[in-house]
């Protein structure tokens, strides 16, 4: 995403757009860079940047979270997940300035640190505890590479069987890819049947209908009328009803 030949790379491993439009950005680091804090600081930069026209509103500015996983000492510190983000705190009162904006034609009021990035800093080397909670258990993952047949976080079931997959022989995920093809064909048919049979089971009735009002001595407009079809098709019904 260079702009020009002396512009520096914006380097990600995911980049994703969450339910609200916000900016999601991932990046996989395993080697100290001296100069890291700096760098995380101008790739949210430049993806806030990216993602606004030139001449466009500024409230369009996107919100951009950063995660950085690192599989380096960064520095000193006993936790390994650490959360940044910019707030503004008065120096006397100590209370956190609440911005007043306008949006869709009402006036809302919102801390500032809605606006401005959010940095994640995941310390997978100071991990060291047992998975109680969900992010207990990616941590595991991304330590260890290893996923419990009981992990409940979000994504991990996906990520195992992503990882299953890659560890077949080219052989194997020929012969999986086939078979999934074969299931879906299956199912995709196996709807279809259904539809028919409800279909079916829906033209019998009205015919059922038909012949009762028929029988009744209501005449077929009258019929068409309540069931919705043309006097001309329930003449046809009644007739081949009465053969």
């Amino acid at each position: 995403n260079q702009q020009h030949e002396n512009d520096k790379f914006n380097r990600v491993d995911i980049k994703a757009r969450n339910a609200k439009g916000e900016i999601v950005l991932v990046e996989v680091q395993n080697t100290y860079e001296i100069n890291f804090i700096e760098r995380l600081l101008y790739g949210v930069s430049k993806t806030i940047t990216e993602h606004i026209a030139m001449g466009a509103s500024y409230r369009d500015v996107k919100k951009v979270y950063s995660i950085s996983i690192l599989y380096f000492d960064l520095g000193r510190g006993s936790d390994y997940l650490y959360h940044g983000q910019t707030s503004f705190v008065g120096v006397h009162t100590r209370d956190e300035l609440m911005i007043t904006s306008k949006e869709q034609g009402a006036l809302v009021t919102r801390h500032a640190s809605e606006a401005f990035p959010e940095y994640i800093l995941i310390r997978v080397n100071q991990y060291n505890q047992k998975a109680t909670t969900y992010v207990d258990e990616w941590m595991r993952y991304l330590k260890d590479g290893v996923i419990a047949d009981d992990a409940k976080a979000p994504g991990l079931q996906e990520a195992s069987a992503t990882l299953r997959f890659h560890a077949m022989s080219p052989a194997e995920q020929n012969a999986y890819r086939r078979h999934v093809d074969d299931a879906i064909i299956a199912q995709e048919s196996l709807e279809a049947q259904i539809k028919e049979g409800i279909a079916q089971g829906r033209k019998e009735e009205q015919v059922r209908i038909v012949k009762s009002m028929a029988a009744a001595g209501m005449n077929a407009t009258a019929i068409a009328a309540i069931i919705g079809l043309t006097a001309e098709e329930i003449e046809s019904i009644v007739n081949t009803q009465s053969h």
